[in-house]
């Protein structure tokens, strides 16, 4: 698993994610999760069964509240497999005996390991306490997922579980479902190879409403590049009228809320249920309305202050001065070159590097692709 870790790392890192106060495993929370399971059999909600743990979804009376859906209907289609020992069929795991070769711990019912859902609820105890504000999650996890956490930590704890639940949409790959199978799945990797910055990805994801399937193109990320060229442009109008290139780090924006003026309409776009579309709708409208000349250099950093705090909200990173996009000519001629690149083809690589040269442009050179800057 570390090395999936480290990946996740390098990605969030490219995609301006900030870490949390603590990031926990479940394996390190081993005490927990069985401290749980006890407290779960000894009040009565679940039961061992040759050295596996059950919860009986029959004793927590509000079980299906979240999916909306009775126990009668969420039982229908269910059945037990061969080789379960629970004693109805909507009975879920909490603690599965060890099989040979799995890793396994030490327990009150032998050696085994946690079912799918206990290491959340052991986690969300440990670090956030008995009920938290929001839990977000996909759309697919509602049932039996987050059904089944609810269940658990409510009966074992006597409290909510969450107040809020935040449930995203699919996404699709050119209006198709994103999968394997498909051929339509791409990691941040391949689409950097592509030309494609994770500022640009974050960009297209913002655009989405949460709540709604996302159809992602490689079209929209151009688009992306677009926009994220034209706040960068907006960006530095604003700070040659201000005569300062510091802005507040969003710990400052935060302890200092600033006057937003005419950004007020994104932010109250984001408190609405994270409508993140018509957020980014209000900062391109107040673009438009923006007189910058008008502006005094006090006003001028008000509202770029102002812009930033934004732009942090949503983890938006501006493109730096003098990494404009590319026109499409130059990146066509780029993405031969670096073809030729990998073809072991010097001379044609060569070639094609020296005419984007000419056309005002330098390739750079990265481990797994390349950067375009004007000259």
């Amino acid at each position: 698993s570390e090395k999936y870790i480290k990946e996740f790392w390098v990605d969030a890192k490219g995609m301006n994610i900030r870490e949390a106060t603590v990031h926990p495993k479940a394996t390190e929370n081993i005490d927990e999760i069985i401290a749980i399971i006890s407290a779960l059999v000894e009040k009565g909600y679940a039961y061992e069964a040759q050295g596996d743990v059950y919860f009986s979804p029959a004793k927590f009376k509000e079980y299906g509240k979240l999916s909306h859906q009775p126990l009668e209907e969420l039982e229908a289609g269910t059945r037990i497999n061969i080789g379960e020992v629970k004693k109805e069929p909507m009975d879920f795991a909490l603690w599965k005996a060890a099989k040979p070769g799995e890793p396994s711990w030490d327990s009150p019912w032998g050696k085994g390991r946690p079912g799918w859902h206990i290491e959340c609820s052991a986690m969300v105890r440990r670090y956030l306490g008995e009920t938290i504000d929001i839990h977000c999650g996909g759309q697919d996890l509602i049932f039996p997922h987050h059904e089944n956490e609810i269940a658990q930590s409510e009966c074992c704890n006597g409290a909510p579980f969450a107040r809020y639940w935040m449930h995203n949409g699919y996404i699709n790959v050119d209006n198709k479902k994103m999968s394997k199978s498909l051929g339509n799945m791409y990691t941040l990797a391949d689409l950097d190879k592509l030309g494609h910055r994770p500022s640009a990805v974050r960009y297209v994801l913002a655009g989405g409403y949460y709540r709604r399937p996302l159809n992602f193109t490689l079209s929209s990320l151009e688009d992306a590049k677009a926009a994220l060229n034209r706040l960068s442009k907006f960006d530095m109008q604003l700070r040659n009228a201000s005569g300062t290139d510091s802005v507040p780090s969003y710990e400052e924006f935060c302890a200092a809320f600033p006057e937003l003026g005419i950004f007020q309409p994104a932010w109250d776009s984001l408190n609405d249920d994270l409508n993140t579309p018509e957020a980014l709708g209000h900062v391109f409208s107040a673009i438009r309305k923006a007189d910058i000349p008008s502006l005094s250099p006090e006003e001028a950093a008000r509202l770029r202050n102002a812009f930033h705090f934004i732009l942090a909200a949503f983890g938006i990173i501006l493109p730096e001065e003098g990494q404009e996009e590319a026109p499409e000519e130059i990146r066509t001629l780029a993405d031969q070159r670096w073809q030729a690149k990998q073809n072991r083809d010097w001379t044609e690589a060569d070639r094609l590097r020296a005419e984007v040269a000419a056309l005002g442009w330098v390739i750079k050179d990265r481990k797994d692709g390349y950067d375009l800057a004007h000259k």
